[in-house]
């Protein structure tokens, strides 16, 4: 009986069948046979232009003059990181985000907001906006920043405190020798006297 429902080509005499909506609803359904597309006409092909390899000439004044521009060694100490124990060398730029309890040996320190150093630091330049603790010679100058907090025994060659900024313990300026009460007579000899 179920095979009679199955069939779908079953003519009766004199019969002829209405369209169901559900024939309708399959016919929207069906997808379309897609429609032949007339060709496109074959646009010329645009030759990509030539790339030379660079010239020695052009190659060799690109590189730098001085060889330490060359090779620039820098470590960052991202947030949430901690070094501790370490003695950093070979680094032109520290970087500090997070925590670091070292001795270190390099041309630039920075030290970010959220950073924090606490050891021995010999550099030429540093920017504190954050913590520093311990020992800190910085050859060239030091710039704390509003936001930074410098604390120790502090060597400097030039300083900048911006407001807000602050620094305190042993502090003094890299400069010439102190004058000795030994050396201080001599000098003053040599000041007073006129020359011939």
């Amino acid at each position: 009986m179920l095979e009679n429902f199955r069939k779908k080509d079953v003519v009766r005499p004199g019969y002829t069948p209405s369209p169901s909506p559900y024939g309708r609803m399959q016919e929207a359904l069906s997808p379309t046979p897609p429609v032949a597309e007339p060709p496109k006409p074959e646009l010329p092909k645009a030759e990509m232009p030539k790339v030379e390899p660079p010239r020695i000439e052009a190659a060799q004044s690109a590189k730098p003059a001085n060889k330490s521009e060359e090779n620039v060694s820098k470590l960052i100490v991202g947030p949430d990181i901690k070094l501790k124990g370490a003695e950093i060398t070979d680094c032109n730029t520290l970087v500090v985000e997070g925590r670091v309890e070292a001795a270190m040996e390099s041309r630039v320190l920075q030290i970010a907001e959220i950073g924090e150093f606490v050891g021995k630091a010999a550099v030429d330049t540093a920017e504190i906006r954050g913590r520093f603790d311990g020992e800190l010679t910085v050859r060239k100058q030091l710039v704390i920043l509003a936001t930074g907090h410098v604390s120790g025994k502090i060597r400097y060659g030039k300083l900048s405190i911006e407001e807000g900024g602050e620094l305190s313990g042993d502090i003094g300026a890299i400069g010439p020798a102190p004058v000795s009460p030994d050396n201080r007579s001599a000098l003053a000899a040599r000041v007073s006297t006129p020359p011939r």
